[in-house]
C-alpha cells in the first residue's frame, strides 16, 4: 500500500477513529522513528504547531509534562 493511499484512508476516518488510531499507533511508530535524531528535529516544529493550534499554552504543556514526571506511558 502506498503512503498516499494510507494517508487518504486515515484522513477519511471519523474523529473518534483518528484519535484511536493515533493512540494505538503513535507509540510504536515513535519508538522506531525517534532512533533517528534528525527526525526528532523535523517532528518538533510540527508538534509545536499542533500544540499552538489547539490553544494550549506551551507553558501549560511543560507544567503537564512536569506533573507526569516525564512518563511517556501514563497509566501503563
Amino acid at each position: 500500500m502506498s503512503i498516499y493511499i494510507l494517508k487518504e484512508q486515515v484522513l477519511a476516518l471519523s474523529r473518534e477513529e483518528k484519535q484511536a488510531f493515533i493512540l494505538d499507533t503513535l507509540p510504536a511508530l515513535a519508538k522506531e522513528a525517534m532512533q533517528d535524531p534528525g527526525f526528532l528535529m523535523q517532528l518538533f516544529p510540527i508538534f509545536l504547531g499542533i500544540v499552538k493550534e489547539s490553544g494550549l499554552d506551551v507553558q501549560q504543556l511543560l507544567q503537564l509534562a512536569t506533573m507526569m514526571g516525564g512518563d511517556a506511558n501514563p497509566g501503563k
